[in-house]
């Protein structure tokens, strides 16, 4: 990355040195999946931690990053494809190119929430104490991965002239905008939400573990998630050019919204209307799993 600082003295300009960390020989490592991966391993590590503080087996959260790495991905792509299809069916070859860019958190969250209700069905577990310990680094892995798009060039804002303003190349830029080489980093924008996200999940956490605190029930820390981060996406995908389109809806805005609504009604479920989330009585068996 670049820094100009000939506008203004603390103001500067992002410039992306390319997507390839590097090659040797046909080997090729790309920013993209070098920042999934470190994403996943950091991902693993913490909701370990969480599980241990938690009482629970954490053998059960590695074993559910492998479902749900296997749910995430696949339904990450097929989701962007699908609404990019009239670009990919002249190129099909291009469906599989996942390490070009081009994957939807949307369908990350869909197909990583199926295949955790599976994993918890087949293992008799309460889905929302998993998702508890997996929505902390489900933010923390989406704020990493965000810079993939940096390293692309890709799902950046409209033209502007901030101080922090990214360059974009020129074979990047929508064709409406040709001319214009600076654009908002909307990447940046959600990185930093979602680590602010990834703060109040953790400070929830780990407040709701001292004595004399009240203590979170089962399924908040996924509801806040869940309404936290759409709340974010929801104005941030405002400023983009490259949003997924359903005829002149912005797809991301309306599942944002739906997202929201189901956060903020588990809440008022669980502390207004003061009632158990399904599947809370299938809590992990502390004696058991305990780690």
């Amino acid at each position: 990355m670049t820094l100009d600082l000939t506008i203004l003295p603390l103001a500067f300009r992002f410039t992306s040195p390319g997507p390839i960390v590097f090659q040797l020989g046909p080997i090729t490592v790309r920013w993209y999946g070098l920042l999934i991966a470190t994403a996943v391993l950091l991902g693993v590590t913490l909701s370990q931690y969480l599980a241990k503080r938690r009482h629970v087996n954490p053998d059960l959260l590695s074993d559910l990053s492998i479902w749900l790495i296997i749910g995430a991905i696949p339904f990450a792509r097929l989701y962007y494809v699908i609404f990019q299809w009239a670009e990919y069916a002249r190129n099909p070859g291009k469906i599989i190119a996942i390490w070009e860019g081009g994957i939807a958190i949307h369908g990350a969250i869909i197909g990583g929430t199926l295949a955790a209700l599976i994993f918890c069905k087949l293992k008799k577990v309460a889905f929302w104490q998993m998702a508890d310990l997996v929505a902390p680094s489900l933010i923390l892995g989406q704020a990493i991965g965000r810079w993939g798009n940096f390293f692309n060039s890709e799902a950046f804002g409209s033209p502007t002239n901030l101080p922090w303003k990214l360059y974009i190349p020129r074979d990047r830029r929508p064709p409406d905008f040709l001319n214009v080489e600076y654009f908002h980093p909307t990447f940046l924008y959600e990185s930093i939400w979602d680590l602010g996200v990834f703060a109040l999940l953790l400070t929830l956490f780990f407040r709701s573990l001292q004595q004399n605190k009240s203590k979170l029930k089962v399924g908040t820390l996924f509801l806040i998630y869940l309404a936290a981060y759409s709340l974010g996406r929801l104005w941030i995908e405002g400023l983009r050019t490259d949003s997924l389109m359903l005829g002149p809806l912005r797809i991301a805005q309306f599942i944002s919204l739906i997202g929201i609504g189901l956060g903020i009604l588990g809440l008022w479920w669980l502390y207004l209307k003061n009632r158990p989330l399904p599947d809370v009585v299938a809590a992990v068996d502390e004696t058991e799993n305990a780690g």
